[in-house]
């Protein structure tokens, strides 16, 4: 494209998703100034909100769930967009470009925008339906964990993500105990190195967090419609006054599976998040996507993804040319902890550990054929993001100028 050429007043939008993602997009478009008519449908019956603090700040704070909200709930009127909140999208028809709500209306797209997100894994076991057994995904599970937390409470989290420490983290924070148990030899085993979840782990143990890896839970003893303990394969009973799960997501793609579009656990995308329908896009969790630098399609469960992908599709939308996509990164907030994770590690053949002398920074970088590949980091935020470019530039580094601490990594852009 050589010049801007915004749509027709009349080319029409529908957004299905009121998530983060969702209300992202709608959020570009207005901001690329799009004249036409947007309608974002949400099955949550409440406005697009960010899902970060859902598992950190929020956690440990009384703020209200405004707070969270991406926009205000008027801005959505104000801007002309007409906001579906609690309604369920049925079917999409791509020959007549019309997608059908469940109480039988139906919208006429000119692009449609896939946002469905993901739904937290259910633990397949007897008493996980107690009430007092919580996951992290909306607004509603994040308040009503919150209200249980407390001094002297014990809460068990099944598996040891990201996501589980970070409530492991504020279940600390506010007095309580967490026991966290990893089926896996040990925590963040699909997304961090073993040097980088060591370093981790080190600082929870520090907390008081009880780490249980290798272990199985088989069964949650409850009594009265509440979680009184989980049992472990082996038999050993630890008692509790809640559990939290966080094993992994399922990608919401039925939809899109349903009108015929290509998806394995999310819906294959191209490099500008189009579908193979040159009329549908999906982003945020829901979709699969090309990551760049890495001859992979995977999902990027990452909010910087989705902010990513949400410029994207209003670009192109809005007659834009497409910005070019990043090398995938990553943020986690525990206790006082700025944890950064950019590219992808698995399959580098050297590793480079960079600590300051009073060890409040860490960084591991890795390496294949000396250019850096991927950087996990905690407390150097500058370094971190002298580290992506580093990646993106995919240029020569040497090793021992990456470990010392007073090496400047802005020179070695420079020097390579």
């Amino acid at each position: 494209m050589t010049e801007d050429i915004l749509p027709d007043p009349s080319y029409r939008v529908v957004i299905i998703g009121g998530g983060h993602a969702g209300g992202l997009v709608a959020a570009q478009l207005k901001q690329f100034s799009f004249p036409g008519q947007i309608t974002i449908v949400g099955e949550e019956r409440h406005a697009p909100y960010q899902r970060p603090p859902l598992s950190k700040s929020w956690l440990v704070s009384d703020a209200t769930e405004a707070s969270v909200l991406l926009k205000p709930e008027d801005w959505y009127e104000k801007n002309g967009i007409d906001l579906r909140i609690g309604q369920v999208a049925r079917k999409i028809d791509r020959t007549k470009c019309e997608v059908e709500l469940e109480d039988g209306e139906t919208l006429s797209y000119d692009s449609l925008i896939l946002a469905t997100g993901a739904r937290a894994r259910v633990l397949p076991i007897e008493g996980a339906e107690s009430q007092n057994v919580f996951s992290v995904r909306t607004p509603e599970d994040s308040l009503a964990l919150r209200r249980a937390l407390g001094p002297g409470k014990t809460f068990v989290l099944i598996g040891a993500g990201y996501i589980g420490l970070e409530v492991a983290a504020a279940i600390q924070k506010t007095g309580g105990r967490a026991i966290v148990i990893e089926r896996e030899a040990r925590v963040l085993a699909r997304v961090a190195s073993p040097t980088f979840a060591a370093f981790i782990t080190k600082r929870h143990v520090e907390e008081g967090v009880q780490f249980e890896t290798g272990a199985h839970v088989s069964a949650v003893d409850a009594s009265d419609g509440l979680a009184k303990a989980v049992v472990m394969s082996d038999g050993t009973r630890i008692a509790c006054d809640g559990i939290v799960v966080g094993v992994g997501v399922l990608a919401n793609d039925e939809l899109a599976r349903a009108a015929g579009l290509d998806c394995d656990q999310g819906v294959f995308v191209d490099e500008n998040s189009r579908t193979a329908d040159s009329c549908i896009f999906a982003i945020g969790d829901v979709s699969r996507r090309p990551v760049v630098g890495y001859d992979l399609v995977q999902r990027l469960e990452s909010v910087p993804s989705a902010i990513e992908q949400a410029r994207q599709v209003a670009m192109q939308i809005c007659g834009k040319d497409p910005a070019a996509s990043d090398i995938p990164w990553f943020w986690s907030d525990q206790y006082d902890m700025k944890l950064q994770i950019a590219g992808l590690w698995a399959g580098c053949d050297q590793q480079v550990v960079r600590k300051s002398a009073a060890l409040d920074r860490f960084m591991v970088f890795h390496l294949t054929g000396n250019c850096v590949r991927a950087v996990e980091s905690c407390g150097s935020v500058q370094d971190f993001m002298a580290a992506r470019k580093l990646i993106a530039r995919g240029q020569t580094v040497d090793a021992s100028a990456l470990a010392n601490s007073e090496t400047d990594l802005k020179t070695l852009m420079t020097a390579g």
